[in-house]
């Protein structure tokens, strides 16, 4: 058991479908994180900042929520992974922060992210622990 965290991409949904056997675009995984607590706390509070879109049960937990990042987002977790400024997050899961384990990882998300945007793509966050 642990915090497995997925960065991923998919379609923007197009306002009509032509066919009703147009197949749907599948997600795409782009990043995978093991226990990196602190990009977790970041995307938590992100999550709250945008008023817990997702949110199901009115006391739920920021596990397993699908978090859509924006390019403002992603130009805000490039700073604070930058600046190493991601916030201390602790949790039974969670394991260390695994901020410098990640950092050159994290900065090549970044990139990505920002290519699969470009492209008019959708950029997820989720989690499980």
């Amino acid at each position: 058991m642990g915090l497995d965290q997925y960065l991923y991409v998919a379609a923007k949904p197009t306002a009509k479908r032509h066919s009703r056997w147009q197949p749907k675009a599948k997600p795409r995984e782009i990043a995978y994180r093991r226990k990196h607590a602190n990009l977790h706390g970041w995307m938590e509070r992100l999550w709250a900042s945008k008023g817990k879109p997702n949110q199901v049960l009115p006391n739920e937990m920021f596990n397993g929520i699908e978090l859509e990042l924006t390019r403002e987002d992603i130009d805000a977790l490039e700073q604070d992974i930058l600046n190493k400024t991601l916030p201390q997050t602790t949790g039974f899961f969670f394991g260390e922060g695994n901020d410098s384990r990640y950092y050159e990882e994290d900065l090549k998300f970044i990139i990505q992210a920002r290519a699969e945007l470009f492209m008019k793509l959708r950029v997820f966050y989720t989690s499980s622990w």
